[in-house]
């Protein structure tokens, strides 16, 4: 029984996007197989790209509704910019979380300090699909610094709750909804039970190998595991490993994403497209810069 819960239920290999000035992320949520884990419907991993003097992200203002953004960096620093007048910079293991409710405009980019030398920008970045009731809330801002988030330290494995709780220890990042997010590293040949208390549960594999009980698969880095509802599987490091631990409870609902957009209505989407396009989202002080709305895309795509 327990070599079955130990097998995924999916695999997902990321597709390669381009967040624009040719800096690719890999995106493994959404996804053909799978469009959400939990209220989880965007993973990208950032990275790791080396950036020489002068180089770095830019990624201009662009809007978001009905979501929380989630970015969690392992190298390199990022400055956020909001239209709440927010200037924050995120560095290794703090957290920037971004809530856009009824509509919010941020910009990322490499700090000028940055650019000066040589640097390596690596991390995640994560969506939320906030509850129906709190799509329309107040956007809203927080920070949170490494020395904030508890970390669990044991045989070979090493924890951080970036959100929710594991294990007992609960990050102090507040959520609209039941969800868990941590950041594992394990060392060759330790092994970490996912426990089943949360129905929707993922590994995404940020580096390294892992084994599963009752498999003879190897995953290697760019791997989203998502694992069947029930059963705790065994995650073993065959190599020295960093994962992604992410999931909760499933959406309340069908939801829509288009862009950088989601609603539970279409319309709702279709007049944040409209306001988007003709100014009427507020500004971020300081940039001048905007992403215009794309001209085509598909119809939203509705999860689940």
């Amino acid at each position: 029984m327990e070599n079955a819960a130990s097998i995924p239920d999916a695999v997902i290999t990321p597709r390669p996007s381009d967040l624009g000035n040719g800096f690719m992320v890999k995106r493994a949520l959404p996804s053909a197989i799978r469009r959400s884990v939990g209220p989880f419907v965007f993973l990208d991993q950032m990275g790791p790209a080396g950036l020489g003097p002068g180089e770095g992200l830019d990624v201009p203002p662009h809007p978001h509704i009905g979501l929380a953004t989630i970015t969690y960096l392992f190298e390199g620093e990022l400055l956020h910019r909001d239209s709440l007048g927010t200037v924050q910079a995120i560095r290794p293991h703090e957290v920037n979380w971004m809530t856009a409710g009824r509509g919010i405009v941020h910009s990322e980019r490499t700090p000028d300090a940055a650019r000066a030398g040589s640097t390596t920008l690596s991390g995640i970045q994560c969506w939320v699909a906030l509850p129906s009731r709190d799509e329309e809330m107040e956007p809203a801002f927080a920070h949170h610094a490494a020395d904030e988030l508890p970390v669990l330290e044991a045989d070979g494995m090493a924890l951080r709750v970036i959100a929710g709780e594991v294990r007992g220890a609960r990050s102090p990042v507040a959520t609209r909804s039941p969800l868990f997010y941590a950041d594992l590293l394990l060392e060759a040949g330790a092994a970490f039970r996912l426990d089943a208390d949360h129905p929707e549960r993922a590994a995404y594999l940020v580096d390294g190998e892992l084994a599963l009980p009752g498999s003879d698969d190897v995953h290697g880095a760019g791997s989203l595991l998502v694992f069947r509802e029930g059963g705790a599987p065994v995650l073993r490091a065959v190599s020295k490993t960093r994962l992604m631990l992410l999931g909760g409870e499933p959406l309340d609902g069908h939801r829509f994403i288009w862009w950088n957009f989601v609603s539970s209505s279409r319309q709702r989407i279709e007049q944040a497209k409209a306001d988007w396009r003709d100014g009427r989202f507020a500004r971020v002080p300081g940039e001048t810069e905007r992403i215009p709305l794309p001209e085509r895309k598909p119809p939203p795509v509705k999860y689940p």
